[in-house]
């Protein structure tokens, strides 16, 4: 297939080409991508309720924490990175679990961990659900991973699969005796590693659509080498796609059709599934994006969180956002793919793309302050309309 096939498949499967399932809403949406990543960014909002509003438009907020949190929907663990996931899942994911229980620990040793496992379960079984801190503290008082003993045996219990976290409040998770957050039916670790392998790797192939052994593994952190044992046992179909330079694998039923209908325009959160592996987001889009969050503030090149905007199937531009008080979305950078012809014909998309966005979490002004290349600010500025603000001073030009 050519690479703008393979494109549109991937744009389909990830629900950003035809027509969102509204009716399926939030928990469609993770049933169909398999795992939503969460972060502590917060910019216009977290992650996980930037996915959903990539796919669905305007959803609002609480109805996205509703519909990941709402018991026996969806539990939090160890995937991609750390992942809201459906809870049919959960048997899928008993060869981590076993793995963790072979070696032992994870990152932190407990120093009792007898007297600190059965604390955590007693106070559990009698008063859960409760956060960390509800159990007796988190911290020891140094750096962030200076865990207390009683976080160290509660995140212990939840990576084997004695506790789930079943809902995050205050961005803290909220721990529960798993028997009891996980339908009964699927409370197991029946299958065994293989099972398990294969069953995540076909779920991979259908949430990307079309993929490389690596773009697979990458999917849940699975191994190279599992993924590819797994794939003969698969219903996931050998393909090449010009320009790739390995052989890929894709979904037969979406080869059964091709893909069709309207593109969504929107910003996508860097730790979209669309683009959160960087090497297929190059191969696939073009564009060689990093997250600069953690970069040095004078070395940062795209901003401190630059979102990716989508627009026709293509990503043709990023934009570093922030909101300020008083009802402002501030673009602090937008800085456009391509040639300064590119840019101008991009930049209706990317001010419908800016200005859905501010709708979505009550911005009434949007203000522009950097755009490259600086020939397209006008035009960029123009499409925003009147409540829009260009104040290069505020952050060059």
């Amino acid at each position: 297939m050519s690479a703008d096939d393979a494109r549109r498949l991937v744009l389909r499967a990830q629900g950003l080409l035809g027509a969102p399932d509204r009716r399926a809403g939030v928990h469609g949406m993770l049933r169909r991508l398999g795992a939503v990543q969460l972060d502590t960014i917060s910019v216009l909002a977290r992650s996980h309720e930037l996915v959903p509003y990539a796919r669905l438009g305007a959803v609002g907020r609480p109805a996205v924490e509703a519909a990941y949190w709402t018991p026996g929907h969806s539990f939090e663990y160890w995937s991609h990175a750390a992942c809201v996931l459906p809870i049919e899942d959960w048997p899928l994911f008993a060869f981590r679990r076993r793995a963790h229980r072979e070696r032992g620990y994870r990152w932190h040793r407990l120093e009792d961990s007898g007297a600190a496992l059965t604390a955590v379960r007693e106070r559990l079984a009698a008063e859960g659900p409760l956060t960390a801190t509800e159990l007796g503290g988190a911290k020891r008082g140094g750096p962030w991973w200076d865990w207390s003993q009683t976080k160290i045996a509660v995140e212990w219990l939840l990576d084997v699969g004695e506790v789930v976290c079943r809902e995050r409040r205050g961005w803290k998770r909220v721990y529960e005796l798993a028997d009891r957050a996980v339908p009964g039916e699927l409370f197991h670790d029946d299958l065994d590693d293989e099972s398990c392998v294969r069953e995540l790797v076909s779920r991979a192939g259908r949430a990307l659509g079309v993929a490389t052994v690596a773009d697979l593994a990458d999917q849940h952190r699975l191994s190279n080498a599992s993924v590819a044992k797994a794939l003969p046992h698969t219903d996931l179909v050998p393909v090449t796609v010009d320009g790739w330079s390995e052989p890929a694998w894709a979904d037969p039923a979406a080869l059964r059709e091709p893909p069709r209908g309207r593109h969504r325009t929107t910003l996508l959160s860097p730790f979209d599934s669309l683009i959160w592996d960087r090497r297929r987001t190059e191969r696939i889009f073009g564009m060689a994006h990093r997250l600069e969050a953690y970069t040095p503030k004078e070395k940062r090149i795209h901003g401190y969180f630059a979102m990716p905007v989508l627009a026709g199937g293509h990503l043709v531009a990023r934009v570093d956002p922030a909101r300020e008080r008083g009802g402002v979305l501030i673009a602090r950078r937008v800085g456009f793919e391509g040639t300064s012809a590119a840019a101008l014909r991009s930049a209706p998309a990317v001010a419908a793309a800016l200005r859905e966005a501010a709708g979505w979490v009550a911005a009434e002004r949007i203000r522009v302050e950097r755009v490259v290349p600086a020939t397209a600010a006008p035009a960029l500025v123009e499409a925003l309309g009147e409540a829009t603000e260009f104040a290069p001073e505020a952050g060059g030009s």
